[in-house]
């Protein structure tokens, strides 16, 4: 599976942005999502991670509360809204897919070596 991630910029703290993931090439719904970012300098984290049948989903504690992620099966998608952005997000985020039964989101999924394909990354950056 391909996937590109978009919707990434230049904002304020406080604003909000929609990250999405298009994924092309074999069945989507196949596959448990995830999101991670990486500062410079800093190894690649978790973000969120959302289940194929998009039942379940968990969060970084550093997010939770303020990102939600959610996919549409049908238009091959998986989406990150960030609201309530703080400097501190501002990294490289990246989408991820993995083999998973339908409503787990898979072992150690906040782990980035247990994902198969990833996205290019698309850059957040957030003002203070």
């Amino acid at each position: 599976v391909q996937l590109q991630a978009s919707g990434g910029g230049l904002v304020q703290a406080g604003d909000s942005l929609r990250l999405s993931c298009a994924a092309s090439g074999r069945t989507f719904s196949s596959y448990a999502m995830g999101w991670f970012r990486q500062a410079p300098g800093k190894e690649r984290e978790f973000v969120a991670a959302i289940s194929r049948s998009g039942g379940r989903t968990n969060y970084a504690e550093s997010v939770k509360g303020r990102f939600t992620i959610s996919r549409d099966n049908a238009k091959n998608t998986v989406y990150l809204q960030m609201n309530s952005l703080k400097a501190a997000d501002t990294a490289a985020y990246y989408c991820a897919a993995r083999v998973a039964s339908y409503s787990s989101l898979g072992d150690y999924y906040t782990q980035p070596g247990t994902y198969t394909y990833w996205g290019q990354g698309t850059q957040v950056t957030v003002s203070s």
